[in-house]
């Protein structure tokens, strides 16, 4: 038999392992951009628009497990646009702090493989399909707030948000500021809180998701920047079906909207009006099980307009993005949540898993003919123009070069104006709306 000391037995055991240190991780992306928009419907900005953009996003991410501190850098720019453009703050922000928080994950709170993280700072959010709060892609910048957020999640993937903020105002907001790229540091609005709630439920059967928040803005006027004193309370349900092979997909998402607002954020205006005010979407598709697997969906969009009644009936689309519902914004976006009765038809297709299409047409009408039509400026008080605004259509094309690093993605959309884009008293008289644009995505 061997014996070995217990002396020999120390010096031969195995060291503990040393306690892990943190994890860095870098992640980010560079999108260059080439669009163009004539035949404004604007008005007084520049009939024709050229305009190029290079937005640069670099998120480093320390991670020691359950606590993580994350920091995200944006550097958007601008260039040709001229200084009568329809540019503005959100497509240019050079060198700005896009996030910097702290989050840290409570796990097995309420039961089994639960997550609650609380995270503070500042950071980006979106809820839902993006319609009222959303960090979308399409845009050059990205909405900010800086405050609190507890999100908590179940192991079958519901989730309930709670947030306390104050937005971010993004600047340069001047037009040579955003016109020379200027380098300037956001603004915390001290003086507009956003909080709410924002819960999901994965799945109530049928594979259908159901979804209901509460936000509320409120903001007033401090020296040197005035408001519309909005205090508003917006609350609505939603609910999903993913679309899938050979399958019925359906979503719809319904809000309303109380408070009161100004009408403008001149210094002279202090009417505060009773807002009722409140949207409507809805929408049905099916997605065919071969070949390209093309999805053909059909959807109604009804968003309130501000009538000649006493109070204000204008929708207030809050933080929300336009881009996945309505087309492209930037130097297009004529539409969006705010006096708009819109019905279209849409079609999606993936050729192969490097390459999709997408193809979509609607009609645009105003809920109310004496409020401006969605978000052309274009309005006729006496409502002689009618409602008819016309017909948007749009086309887009997206291909990876190499997947997960290089995508190209072309699009374009053209503007059929009607009776009230063409009629209404400071409507352009410009003929119809073509834009198009070119991106190419690097990510590392």
């Amino acid at each position: 038999m061997l014996l070995v000391s217990s002396a020999a037995s120390a010096q031969t055991k195995p060291a503990a392992p040393a306690p892990a240190g943190p994890k860095l991780s870098i992640e980010g992306s560079v999108r260059a951009r080439m669009e163009g928009i004539d035949g404004q419907f604007r008005p007084k900005v520049d009939d024709s628009i050229a305009f190029a953009s290079l937005r640069t996003l670099v998120a480093a991410k320390l991670d020691w497990g359950d606590l993580n501190l994350t920091g995200e850098l944006l550097d958007a720019r601008g260039y040709g646009e001229g200084h009568n453009s329809s540019v503005k703050a959100s497509d240019v922000n050079t060198i700005e702090p896009l996030q910097a928080f702290v989050s840290y994950k409570f796990r097995n709170v309420l039961g089994k493989k639960d997550v609650l993280a609380a995270t503070a700072g500042r950071f980006t959010m979106t809820f839902g399909a993006q319609r009222l709060v959303a960090r979308a892609d399409f845009g050059n910048t990205f909405p900010s707030y800086l405050g609190g957020r507890v999100e908590y999640r179940t192991k079958n993937k519901d989730d309930l948000v709670l947030f306390w903020t104050h937005p971010i105002t993004a600047l340069p907001a001047t037009m040579d500021g955003i016109y020379d790229n200027k380098v300037e540091l956001d603004h915390v609005d001290t003086g507009t809180v956003f909080y709410g709630a924002d819960g999901n439920i994965a799945d109530v059967g049928h594979k259908l998701s159901v979804g209901g928040y509460v936000y509320r803005l409120a903001e007033q006027d401090r020296p040197g920047y005035q408001t519309r004193n909005r205090r508003l309370v917006t609350f609505g349900l939603r609910l999903r079906r993913t679309p899938a092979k050979g399958k019925i997909d359906v979503e719809a998402e319904a809000a309303l909207q109380r408070g009161d607002a100004r009408v403008t954020n001149a210094v002279t205006d202090r009417t505060d009006l009773s807002v009722h005010a409140g949207f409507v979407h809805v929408e049905g598709g099916y997605t065919i099980a071969k070949g390209w697997t093309p999805r053909v969906s059909a959807f109604f969009d009804y968003a309130s307009g501000d009538g000649a009644n006493a109070g204000y009936g204008r929708f207030d689309s809050l933080y929300g993005a336009r881009r996945a519902d309505y087309g492209p914004a930037s130097l297009f976006g004529p539409v969006g949540l705010a006096n708009l009765v819109s019905p279209g038809v849409r079609l999606e297709a993936k050729p192969s898993k490097r390459l999709d299409l997408m193809a979509a047409i609607r009609g645009l009408w105003l809920a109310d003919r004496t409020d401006t039509f969605a978000f052309t400026g274009v309005r006729d008080k006496t409502g002689a123009s009618g409602r008819h605004a016309g017909t948007e259509m749009e086309v887009r094309v997206r291909r990876a070069l190499i997947p997960d690093r290089l995508r190209v993605e072309v699009g374009a959309a053209y503007l059929a104006k009607g009776r009230f884009l063409t009629q209404a008293p400071n409507a352009p008289h410009s003929g119809d709306a073509r834009y198009g644009y070119a991106d190419l995505v690097f990510k590392f």
